[in-house]
């Protein structure tokens, strides 16, 4: 068995949106009430009350890293508002993980975003650069002793999606052949290719985000990309 090297991070990944549950200021909250096939999130497995019940499950199966997201949609749950008791929440999270001996890698957007941005366009918005940024800059605000930061989780998922949601927009018969990109289905249907300058507008927000919290915290800060498990089946 090949040995790792000292310090290798062995860990966990969670969404915001898909374990707290109740994320009413959200822009999935909304879809996931009118667009057929989306699955509705409701209380989840409620692990915004129960966090620190899932680190310790984490924790005693030998994991010492968890990847966890915090939700823009219930910081800034209005234009320019931010809620302390939101940071307070978030910031609770990471410092039980360190009491755990797990390292914290936060993720500061995991696809969710809150209902007044999309309503201004999401990612699409001339202003989408701007208003990712005051928030990343409030979030660093809680980021002390945090060594691992992505700004934004699969972006190139990220600008697919956002690709079929200006497609249903433009078509809404469309919505009634909705599949998730993130979910593994047997056929996968076609799915349209991100729109180029969606993802430029993603690399834009990202790289302000980075400049913000390499200024204001000592993490390393990147990205995560989703790539596809091959595997082999009958017939492949």
């Amino acid at each position: 068995m090949n040995d790792f090297p000292r310090g290798f991070l062995w860990g966990a990944s969670t969404a915001p949106h898909q374990i707290e549950g109740n994320n009413l200021n959200s822009d999935w909250w909304v879809q996931e009430q009118t667009v057929p096939g989306m699955e509705p999130s409701g209380d989840a497995v409620d692990s915004y009350h129960r966090f620190s019940e899932d680190m310790l499950l984490l924790a005693d199966a030998g994991l010492n890293t968890y990847r966890f997201g915090i939700e823009w949609a219930r910081i800034e749950p209005l234009p320019g508002r931010f809620s302390l008791a939101e940071l307070a929440h978030y910031r609770r999270m990471i410092d039980t993980a360190l009491a755990l001996g797990i390292t914290p890698v936060v993720t500061l957007n995991h696809f969710t975003v809150p209902r007044w941005f999309a309503d201004e366009g999401g990612w699409l918005s001339d202003r989408a650069g701007e208003r990712f940024s005051r928030y990343v800059a409030e979030a660093t605000s809680i980021l002390a002793g945090v060594e691992w930061v992505a700004t934004m989780n699969e972006p190139n998922m990220l600008a697919m999606m956002t690709t079929m949601r200006r497609m249903m927009t433009a078509a809404p018969e469309a919505q009634e052949d909705w599949q998730s990109p993130t979910v593994d289905q047997d056929p996968r249907p076609q799915l349209p290719p991100p729109d180029p300058q969606i993802g430029a507008r993603l690399v834009e927000a990202h790289r302000a985000a980075r400049d913000i919290v390499r200024d204001r915290t000592d993490a390393k800060v990147g990205w995560t990309v989703a790539n596809r498990a091959f595997v082999a089946r009958p017939g492949a």
